[in-house]
């Protein structure tokens, strides 16, 4: 395996996909000019949108999807693996899918990705949110080969979800991946640490492409796009919430190396909970 330049762009999606698909082009141009082999993108790089009616004019399926195809014919353009963190993709039935797409640097889709977990939750301040009043969940973990390195798929909300990114790193994956649309208000609290646990405990790279600022359809995204090596030290951060591009040289023989210091994944035994005085109640590994 040979080290490479990874890319993660920090954005701040518009309710125009048109808009947002130009914003995308640039980026990955000046990302690729830079010596970067796999770029990122955030989560809803296509547009954030939370009024109803405006999201069914705005999001199309796949094939009709503009930014897509434009991150397709970038990747063969540029030679490069473009890996768009999730569009939002209309399904048939009426609902969307938070969808991940990886490009290759032939121009070939060589991976897409459902967002599993749906960001119901009820936070401080009034701010609510139902993602799944809208999108359809995904049901399969993926990790994708390329020609460098094993890419294990996930997708903002799904970083609190430890279990998934176990099962991607026991499947070979050296990076993880969770690009965001992270409110600013569990962005102060939790992204960092959420960050670098689960890169510490997979032994693996980190990478998290996020949208930042006040968008306009009125919510307020984190920013602070980031990338992590497998000993859990912070190698890039955008800082700040403010659009951008971060970088990082990745090396996947990186992942090795910490998993033979703290071989936990190895080390991990299959146990059951149990109530004390009651039945066992699951199973665990």
């Amino acid at each position: 395996m040979t080290t490479f330049k990874a890319a993660a762009l920090q954005m701040r999606s518009s309710t125009d996909v048109e808009e947002n698909a130009r914003t995308f082009e640039e980026m990955v141009r000046t990302a690729a000019a830079a010596g970067a082999r796999y770029i990122q993108t955030p989560e809803m790089t296509n547009a954030l949108v939370r009024d109803r009616d405006a999201r069914a004019k705005a999001f199309r399926p796949v094939e009709e999807d503009i930014v897509a195809a434009k991150a397709g014919a970038l990747a063969a353009e540029l030679s490069v693996h473009i890996h768009v963190g999730s569009n939002a993709i209309a399904l048939p039935g009426g609902k969307l899918a938070n969808r991940a797409l990886v490009y290759t640097a032939g121009g070939a889709l060589a991976a897409t990705y459902d967002k599993i977990h749906m960001f119901d939750v009820d936070l401080d301040k009034g701010e609510s949110w139902r993602e799944s009043a809208a999108y359809e969940p995904g049901s399969e973990a993926r990790v994708v080969e390329l020609p460098e390195f094993r890419l294990g798929l996930g997708i903002c909300y799904d970083v609190r979800f430890p279990q998934l990114f176990r099962a991607q790193a026991l499947a070979g994956a050296e990076v993880l991946t969770a690009p965001a649309a992270f409110t600013r208000q569990t962005g102060e609290a939790h992204w960092h640490v959420l960050m670098r646990a689960r890169a510490i405990e997979n032994g693996a790279w980190m990478i998290a492409a996020a949208q930042g600022g006040i968008h306009e359809d009125g919510r307020e995204t984190f920013g602070h796009s980031i990338i992590v090596d497998p000993w859990g030290r912070v190698v890039a951060d955008a800082g700040d919430a403010e659009p951008g591009i971060v970088y990082a040289e990745i090396d996947p023989a990186a992942s090795a190396a910490a998993r033979a210091k703290i071989p936990n994944l190895k080390n991990a035994r299959d146990f059951g909970v149990r109530l004390v005085g009651q039945a066992p109640l699951r199973a665990a590994s």
